[in-house]
């Protein structure tokens, strides 16, 4: 415990939904939602207008369009999520060598180690100076707490919000949190919560006032002894400048069940091909594979393999999650489908090929028969074993033609109907940028604006017209790149 209020907690305010709500003009002051947009999805964050209605992170999706049936629906985005944390984090990287990033809108910064506050006033000052920036930088709000502990700091900034800033003076702790529910201590979940209020603790102050003896009995030794050394405001662990990533992966849940197999291995593929990007992104080369499987009836099972050394190629990681694939019974439906990477390392195996084949004793690359895929970045079938296959049916085919009794060329297949979600990004080439406010029954809706703009006009388009692509996003708040600016 420090002296001095020079640990600082950052967090910001409805970070997704703000983002959002800057990025698209006409969504400023309305309840935004974001998060997975299908039957099973879920409330990644919603603004503080939605928040009015009940909605919260983490709720299912369809819930929150009962609570709150006129908010806009959007798809997280998030690389434009990850431009912007990058800008926050090297301001909090300006104050000083010690910052701890918990997530991408959250960190917390010792002040002290940086050489600008060494008490209350100094601390303050830095704090309401860091706010200004992140707004000047981003057009976004900040909410800042600052105490003598980490576990201070976080309560203060959680008091602060929205856009405010909290300083709690060395000494003042327990007078301040006594009156606080236990669930605003870290750890104290739902569970933890209403055993405790079971036994009539209800407040942090009931908590300290109940002994650490007493808090053992109730809920055993370990947390029992953290939980009154919170009560009393104590944490003396200090702020730790980088906690490496110990594993990269992503995840998806489908609003129906998969059960064709063929689907099943193209979502691995997909999945392992994203893992493979996430991991480049963060400089990091990894040695295990994992496949993750949720069925039809909630059980998850998971399998890995591990490779002679660690690799960022997406065809030894396609491979390695083929191979996992085919150890897992699907018949009766998947919900969900993960695919991770960890022993991550920065730097990578040479010998890929021969990393490839690390699993297989007898050299012979089974996951290519399996799956159509060659290993070098493609999955439409014309890999060695199906290239063959197609070779000989062709040369069958030839054969016949010599006969008279070829068959004629088959229709071509159409193109499959392009998919525009709800906030994603779309340039148009006469009307400019916009994003995608709906689409269905061949036509999809946009809304033509930008961050800085006034409110947009909408538009309605068909799904395969070919002025319309989909884009990156713009940047909220500096120079936008050039041709930005088409009138709507």
């Amino acid at each position: 415990m420090r002296a001095a209020p020079t640990i600082l907690h950052l967090d910001m305010d409805a970070f997704y939904a703000s983002v959002e709500q800057a990025s698209k003009p006409s969504l400023r002051g309305k309840a935004v939602i974001v998060g997975g947009l299908g039957p099973r999805g879920v409330v990644a964050t919603a603004s503080y207008e939605a928040r009015r209605f009940g909605v919260h992170s983490a709720m299912p999706m369809g819930q929150a369009r009962r609570l709150c049936p006129n908010g806009a629906y959007l798809i997280p985005r998030f690389s434009l999520y990850r431009q912007v944390s990058d800008v926050v984090m090297a301001l909090l990287r300006e104050l000083s060598p010690l910052v701890e990033p918990l997530s991408l809108d959250e960190a917390f910064v010792d002040l002290e180690a940086g050489g600008v506050a060494f008490d209350a006033r100094s601390a303050r000052e830095t704090g309401e100076r860091l706010r200004a920036d992140i707004r000047a930088a981003t057009g976004l709000s900040g909410s800042v707490g600052l105490a003598g502990s980490k576990m201070l700091a976080k309560v203060a900034s959680e008091e602060a919000k929205p856009a405010g800033l909290l300083l709690i003076e060395p000494g003042t702790e327990r007078e301040l949190l006594a009156p606080m529910s236990v669930r605003t201590l870290p750890g104290v979940g739902p569970a933890t919560g209403e055993h405790l209020r079971r036994a009539g603790i209800t407040t942090v102050g009931e908590l300290a006032e109940a002994g650490e003896d007493e808090l053992v009995r109730m809920v055993g030794r370990s947390a029992g002894a953290g939980l009154y050394r919170m009560a009393l405001g104590l944490d003396d662990r200090p702020v730790v400048a980088e906690r490496d990533a110990k594993s990269v992966s992503v995840e998806d849940t489908f609003d129906v069940d998969l059960h064709d197999r063929v689907r099943i291995r193209g979502e691995v593929q997909r999945l392992a091909d994203r893992c493979v990007r996430r991991l480049r992104d963060s400089g990091h080369s990894g040695r295990t594979i994992v496949l993750k499987v949720r069925r039809y009836d909630f059980s998850t099972l998971t399998r890995s393999e591990t490779l002679r050394g660690p690799t960022d190629d997406p065809a030894v990681v396609r491979e390695a999650a083929a191979r996992l694939l085919e150890g897992v019974d699907t018949t009766g439906g998947v919900r969900l489908l993960g695919v991770g990477v960890s022993g991550l390392a920065d730097y990578t195996q040479e010998d890929l090929f021969a990393q490839s084949l690390a699993a297989e004793p007898d050299g012979v690359d089974r996951s290519a028969a399996s799956d159509g895929s060659d290993g070098s970045g493609g999955t439409d079938g014309t890999d060695g074993a199906g290239g063959g296959a197609v070779a000989a049916g062709a040369a069958e085919v030839g054969a016949e033609g010599a006969h008279g009794a070829m068959e004629p060329p088959a229709e071509p297949e159409p193109a499959p109907e392009r998919r525009w979600m709800a906030g994603s990004d779309v340039r148009h080439a006469v009307y400019g940028p916009g994003w995608v406010q709906g689409s269905g029954v061949g036509r999809v809706t946009v809304r033509f604006e930008q961050p800085g703009s006034e409110p947009g006009r909408v538009r309605t388009f068909r799904v395969d017209d070919p002025e319309l692509e989909p884009s990156d996003p713009l940047p909220l708040v500096g120079e936008r790149p050039e041709g930005s600016t088409g009138s709507a």
